[in-house]
């Protein structure tokens, strides 16, 4: 069977270098539709959903920022990663845009493998995430005796309920108890009442996928199906004593740390 290609959406533009950029990319074995600016880009996108978005960060009409936020409010692209091209050193820019949830970035002048490189490794790590976390449709929960087996239980019932709200009710059937004596067991296992676990181990899931290289936080709000942004950084920081804003800091700083060590 032929491998797909992966399907690019390249936005720049400065004509020369966007010409030279879907040559190189094309070259290399991927699908590219290459627009000039921001409004044709998000006319584009409302009937093709692209693996990649390359985004140039300034130009006339609408720019990259405005591109990625206007596109980030739409649930089908909430996952598809966006990467900034920018002669802009200024660090304060490339913060904010990091800020806002943008993937990675690429500084003018570049050297198209580098791009390419981020390309490959960024869908990489998506595709990881998703099988990681996908629940098998395979599997059936088995309910056993042992403390351990009943917490790991739950655990596979809740994977299927991190986007939405967990009927309690529902939990309990496929755990083949009541909703008191579920609530009692978790409290006994975990000193937890059953809301507080729940809420937890969405919470765990969120780290998880920062570690994994989630930089985007609304993502992380609608992956773990928190009500609101607000409710999911105040229990974050309730849970980790930290922002979810300041630990996504944290982790790049301690990637970093550990890249200059092995060099």
């Amino acid at each position: 069977m032929k491998k797909q290609k992966l399907k690019i959406i390249l936005v720049e533009d400065d004509v020369a270098l966007g010409a030279s950029i879907l040559e190189l990319l094309v070259l290399s074995d991927f699908d590219v539709y290459w627009l000039k600016n921001g409004i044709e880009a998000l006319k584009h996108l409302q009937k093709n959903i692209p693996d990649v978005i390359i985004s140039d960060l300034m130009m006339p009409g609408m720019g990259g920022e405005e591109l990625f936020l206007k596109i980030r409010k739409n649930n089908k692209f909430k996952t598809v990663p966006l990467i900034m091209i920018t002669a802009n050193t200024d660090d304060d820019i490339k913060f904010k845009q990091l800020e806002n949830g943008v993937n990675d970035f690429i500084m003018k002048p570049f050297n198209v493998k580098e791009l390419i490189f981020k390309i490959k490794n960024i869908v990489e790590l998506k595709k990881n995430i998703e099988k990681k976390y996908a629940p098998d449709p395979f599997s059936k929960v088995t309910i056993k005796l042992s403390e351990k087996d009943f917490l790991t239980s739950v655990n596979e019932i809740l994977v299927n309920y991190l986007k939405r709200k967990v009927d309690l009710y529902e939990l309990s059937r496929q755990l083949f108890i009541s909703k008191s004596t579920l609530d009692k067991r978790i409290r006994k296992l975990t000193n937890k009442n059953i809301s507080q676990y729940i809420r937890e181990f969405k919470l765990e899931y969120a780290v998880t996928l920062i570690h994994l290289g989630e930089k985007n936080i609304q993502y992380l709000v609608d992956e773990t199906g928190f009500n609101s942004f607000s409710y999911f950084s105040t229990s974050f920081k309730s849970y980790l004593n930290v922002t979810p804003t300041d630990y996504i800091k944290s982790i790049e700083i301690e990637k970093n740390d550990k890249n200059l060590m092995i060099r």
